[in-house]
């Protein structure tokens, strides 16, 4: 059988995606490059080759997610320019649980120095791309990414979802209140 080599970009892919899994899991502290690789099938120090340490590759890692965050909307606003509309797309976000979640831990990692620039980078950026797709004011774009962020911290808790579990209590009344499509209610 003969196997195809993965172009340098297709591996770069294959490990940004490992490691969405791998930090996803354990978090930027509890996470090594060793467990990254292994998702990978790749060796440890092939990933260091690649990114030099852990940190820059979850500095590319969220970046990658927040990337995706940035395609979404742009798409969305392709078919229609305005809130609503990037609000349903985030429903689609809000399904791929592991992206919005090493979102989380990038912003969790905002205190650490070399990630704490990027992150907020990262976030501001997002609400100006919010702004220039939907023409929103700086407070509907802040609005939007309020319940955005609720919208991620409940998605990564399983509460809303394709996975979502019954939280019951408050979090049910909390998830009725929320703009979203039926894709991600919990049944």
């Amino acid at each position: 059988m003969t196997r195809t080599r993965l172009t340098a970009e297709e591996r770069h892919d294959q490990l940004i995606r490992a490691a969405v899994t791998a930090f996803t899991t354990g978090g930027y502290a509890g996470t090594t490059t060793d467990q990254v690789a292994r998702l990978a099938g790749v060796s440890q120090p092939y990933v260091i080759r690649l990114f030099g340490t852990k940190q820059q590759l979850f500095v590319a890692t969220v970046r990658f997610a927040a990337g995706r965050v940035e395609q979404v909307f742009r798409a969305a606003a392709e078919i229609q320019p305005d809130l609503e509309s990037l609000g349903r797309a985030y429903d689609q976000l809000i399904a791929e649980r592991e992206l919005i979640t090493v979102l989380l831990h990038g912003f969790a990692a905002g205190g650490d120095p070399a990630i704490g620039p990027m992150v907020r980078e990262t976030f501001g950026r997002i609400y100006e791309v919010v702004r220039e797709l939907t023409g929103a004011s700086p407070e509907q774009a802040r609005d939007f990414l309020a319940a955005g962020m609720l919208c991620t911290v409940l998605g990564a808790m399983r509460v809303i979802g394709p996975d979502a579990v019954r939280a019951g209590g408050g979090l049910d009344e909390l998830v009725d209140t929320l703009p979203l499509s039926d894709a991600c209610r919990p049944d």
